[in-house]
């Protein structure tokens, strides 16, 4: 439709289906002001009158208003809001020309100048400094990472203005922790073009702080972070020991935090495990939301592998994925790591991706990673060892088999996952901890008394650590 017929033209399209949708009043006072700007192919711009329009929108019509723009200018077509300034238009900064946005860049902070002072600058542009292929449309959601990827999808759909500031994501590396923070800035920026975005890792934020100390210009480098609306940093914890930084974030999470701007923030750990880091910022870390991005569950790296294989292009049966995803660690990074290597070595070798291929050229790799262990695969294992089916495992039957496997699994349970008792009571049949704690005791003193008992045990563990 576009070869035949201009943006503006399409967009009087769009307005007589939006017609058809809501009342006469409604398009009176919400459609009828916006007027298109322009449309390269994947961004359509529309001028609204004041950002009233843009929150209205996108709170009340976008159900409706998305389905229209997909089918006339195309599925790929992402909206964006040109908000008219009061007084001056903003005035886009050549990094290679402006000293001020040299903040910007991987270390250069040399000359910077405060931009307060600069006469007639009312706004500059700011590189967000974000990876275009870490967005919402391409992360994989799971039980494992669904609290971290509502909450940032909140934070960018109201940025500063929701009970998630700052947003807290922690966990271990190689989870997704940059993937989702990324995909927060993405979406303001979709959402919300006018704001400044920033995404800096903490040990970049660090090198700007001492270059900036360096040339006696602590003052311009806090004014820099403090016009950002979103600011995302990356590894707070290497805050660490570092007390002339810490004192500069606080200034500028301080200031950022009254004037209603958004802060988002990524950690190995939670607040409360942070070391020689100054209280007062430690209270402020704890003032939003702390969500916790776990290891992928099982079916979560299903859905991974897959979707990183037809990202690769790669054409993967299910028996290779279900090998990948029982032998793989759970890290995120590693998956697609030893995904990557696999569809490599088949590409070179000119051979079909096949569970013996899989075996073959990931054998060091899976020799190296210690395979998950959750109490859902021990239970898995001790069932099948016994031949009893979950259900009559979970139940209340007390036979003397289905209580024997109930103990051995709650024993290897406590033996080799980081589980609390309460944790595995609750998976195995609804018990509690004391439960727990007295089939533990149980089966160590039949190990300690029956030999032909020991061997069994040992022989389940064996199937459990895959070692069978």
């Amino acid at each position: 439709m576009l070869n035949t017929q201009t943006y503006a033209d399409v967009w009087q399209n769009c307005l007589d289906h939006i017609k058809e949708s809501i009342t006469e009043e409604e398009f009176v006072k919400w459609f009828k002001p916006i007027v298109p700007m322009g449309f390269d192919g994947t961004n359509l711009r529309l001028r609204v009158p004041n950002e009233s329009y843009v929150a209205n929108i996108e709170k009340n019509y976008l159900q409706f208003l998305r389905p229209i723009i997909a089918e006339l200018y195309g599925r790929q077509t992402r909206l964006h809001y040109a908000v008219p300034r009061a007084k001056s238009r903003p005035v886009e900064v050549n990094a290679d020309t402006t000293a001020i946005s040299r903040f910007n860049t991987q270390t250069d902070t040399a000359n910077i100048k405060n931009p307060f002072v600069i006469p007639g600058l009312r706004k500059i542009f700011i590189d967000p400094q974000l990876n275009p292929n870490y967005t919402f449309d391409n992360h994989i959601e799971g039980e494992c990472n669904r609290l971290a990827r509502s909450a940032g999808m909140a934070v960018a759909v109201t940025p500063g203005s929701n009970a998630f500031n700052p947003l807290y994501i922690y966990g271990d590396s190689g989870l997704g922790k940059t993937h989702i923070v990324q995909a927060i800035g993405h979406e303001v920026r979709q959402r919300h073009p006018e704001l400044q975005v920033l995404y800096v890792s903490m040990n970049k934020f660090q090198a700007q702080f001492q270059t900036a100390y360096k040339n006696g210009e602590i003052t311009d480098f806090i004014h820099f972070y403090q016009m950002i609306d979103v600011l995302i940093i990356d590894d707070i914890q290497e805050l660490t020991g570092k007390t002339g930084t810490q004192n500069a974030f606080f200034n500028i999470f301080n200031h950022l935090q009254l004037a209603g701007k958004q802060l988002v923030l990524t950690s190995d750990k939670p607040p409360v495990e942070l070391k020689d880091i100054e209280q007062r910022l430690l209270t402020r870390f704890k003032w939003g939301l702390s969500a916790l991005l776990d290891t992928p569950d099982y079916q979560t790296k299903i859905k991974i592998i897959r979707s990183k294989a037809q990202k690769l292009g790669a054409q993967i049966s299910d028996e290779v994925v279900i090998y990948l995803a029982d032998n793989i660690s759970a890290n995120v990074r590693e998956i697609e790591g030893a995904l990557s290597a696999l569809v490599a070595n088949a590409s070179f070798l000119g051979r079909k991706i096949t569970t013996a291929l899989a075996k073959d050229i990931l054998k060091v790799y899976v020799k190296l990673t210690q395979k998950e262990i959750t109490i859902e695969h021990i239970t898995k294992v001790v069932c099948e060892y016994f031949n009893i089916d979950m259900e009559t495992f979970n139940s209340a039957k007390r036979t003397r088999d289905v209580a024997q496997a109930r103990q051995i699994a709650m024993y290897l349970a406590k033996q080799h996952t980081k589980a609390p008792l309460t944790a595995i009571g609750s998976v195995i049949g609804g018990r509690n901890h004391a439960t727990v704690l007295h089939s533990c005791k149980a089966v160590s003193d039949m190990m300690d008394t029956d030999k032909s008992y020991k061997q069994q045990i040992e022989q389940i563990e064996k199937i459990v650590l895959g070692k069978a």
